[in-house]
């Protein structure tokens, strides 16, 4: 700047005094020449202080975003820390669910195996009795045990048969031998209607038949009544179609299921909600 301001005055002297026109016109064009500098260098000094202007806005967005997402780091950090915390926890729950489940199925296998060897002595103990008026299987750790009504009733009746009692009374042995067990007792019958003057249909039918087998475990053989349960399904679970003699003939059935007791599965219960 400095420079150009001397060259200006060096032409304003020169153009008062007596100088050849060739050495005024070099004169003159260096002074356009310098004042195009000129112009060019405030142009870029304009430029630049706007530029200036805009990286200190840029600058200023910058530090407030920065200000933003330190923010949101923190949030998150603080969040993780909660979520360890809570993740530590879920996994000891799932570590007390995983041992109570591998107590349940420990306890589960015993009880199937036991079941198991239950069904056999019925089996073993009823091998006398035809199978086709017997069946027993187990279900899910429960045996179930099916009479048919043919060797436990007459037709239409609900007194029990004196050629049941040597069956209950071998049934009657193994229920008191199995205390932990607790005994359903459900009455069955095909699809035929029935109406007698004691009687009024299916369902009554399948009712009293079943009562009369508990009556007669607890009053002759000395079932724990407490232990016994006794209901009639009627017409309503077959387990064949009814559509032949011989499918209803199948229908008409005394089941006695043997299951444990509810008591041993609420204290099972109790113990994994102590282990949660």
């Amino acid at each position: 700047m400095k420079k150009i301001f001397l060259i200006v005055i060096a032409i304003s002297m020169l153009s008062t005094s007596c100088v050849s026109k060739k050495k005024y016109n070099q004169l003159k064009e260096g002074k356009a020449e310098t004042e195009q500098y000129l112009r060019e260098y405030k142009d870029k000094y304009y430029k630049c202080t706007t530029q200036q202007e805009s990286l200190k806005t840029q600058v200023e967005a910058l530090k407030d975003n920065n200000k933003t997402l330190q923010e949101a780091l923190d949030r998150c950090v603080n969040m993780n820390q909660q979520g360890n915390v809570n993740i530590s926890k879920l996994l000891d729950e799932i570590n007390k669910s995983n041992k109570y489940i591998r107590m349940l199925i420990v306890e589960n296998k015993k009880k199937d195996s036991l079941n198991k060897v239950l069904s056999s002595r019925i089996t073993r103990s009823l091998k006398d009795v035809d199978t086709k008026d017997l069946d027993v299987k187990v279900k899910k750790g429960v045996v179930f045990i099916s009479l048919s009504d043919k060797m436990m009733f007459k037709s239409g009746r609900t007194q029990v048969s004196q050629k049941a009692d040597s069956v209950l009374f071998k049934l009657a042995k193994i229920i008191n031998d199995y205390k932990d067990y607790e005994v359903l007792i459900e009455g069955h019958t095909d699809n035929v209607p029935i109406y007698t003057k004691c009687i009024k249909d299916n369902w009554d039918l399948s009712a009293l038949r079943a009562t009369a087998i508990a009556r007669k475990l607890q009053n002759e053989f000395g079932v724990d009544p407490a232990r016994l349960t006794a209901g009639g399904h009627g017409q309503w679970r077959p387990k064949v179609s009814n559509d032949t003699p011989e499918g209803r003939s199948m229908n008409r059935r005394t089941e006695v299921i043997l299951m444990p007791k509810l008591d041993q599965f609420n204290k099972l219960m109790e113990e994994g909600n102590k282990a949660n």
